[in-house]
């Protein structure tokens, strides 16, 4: 391999560690790996939004370049619009699943050790314990999201780097790679005050609520930015 496209592809690599820590990535990941007990289960909700990020990269950017198109950008706008209205229902889910939960510990014993553990009821079901797992499926849903909202960017930057198909597919890979490895060690750090405080249930909800009453506001914000700053709203209608 020639020496300028491992250039490009290390410079792919970068960039992709790099968006993953875009504001609106993070927050939807983090409404999900506030959720866990386990730190390797939050790990894997980066890993699986990367992965949901870059098969849609890959499989819309395969499409795009062998039909030799562009996304409209009506169509790529209102996909963009679709992050804003994830991250509100991320945020809202967050507020009201877990507001609807009663929230305490309880003492477990295994073996000789005995260690407190944090349950979450719901107020009219049974007293059989709950013990939430984090929807992968949902990371990889929101990542399908982000990939399809950064698609049309996403061509315009590989067209600018490459000069065929097959290094345009190797790029949009170790682009992915970046975001899956970014957004793994990103989301193990985020998850440890959740998975901290879980011997502090007051503590604990309160972590859970600001996560998803930001979620709620940036999406909104984002929304605003995409519909009417961005001039979306104004396409639509005209």
């Amino acid at each position: 391999m020639e020496i300028g496209m491992l250039s490009v592809l290390a410079f792919g690599f970068l960039l992709g560690m790099k968006h993953a820590i875009e504001p609106d990535h993070v927050i939807a990941v983090s409404t999900i790996a506030s959720q866990s007990k386990k730190l390797w289960r939050a790990s894997l909700a980066g890993v699986f939004w990367g992965i949901g990020h870059t098969a849609t990269l890959f499989v819309v950017g395969l499409l795009l370049m062998l039909v030799k198109n562009e996304i409209p950008e009506t169509l790529a706008m209102s996909l963009e619009f679709c992050v804003g209205i994830m991250l509100v229902y991320l945020g809202l889910n967050a507020l009201f699943k877990f507001g609807k939960k009663k929230v305490h510990a309880h003492t477990h014993v295994h073996g000789d050790e005995e260690h407190n553990h944090f349950h979450a009821h719901q107020h009219m079901a049974t007293h059989d314990h709950q013990h939430p797992r984090i929807s992968y499926l949902k990371s990889v849903v929101i990542g399908f999201i982000h990939g399809l909202a950064g698609s049309a960017a996403m061509m315009l930057l590989t067209l600018e780097t490459v000069d065929s198909i097959w290094q345009a597919m190797s790029f949009i890979l170790v682009f992915g790679l970046g975001t899956v490895l970014s957004m793994l060690l990103f989301t193990s750090v985020i998850s440890i005050p959740f998975i901290a405080s879980q011997s502090k249930p007051r503590f604990h909800t309160l972590l859970i609520r600001v996560t998803g009453g930001v979620s709620t506001v940036f999406g909104v914000y984002y929304m605003y930015g995409v519909g009417v700053s961005d001039g979306l709203f104004q396409l639509l209608l005209s």
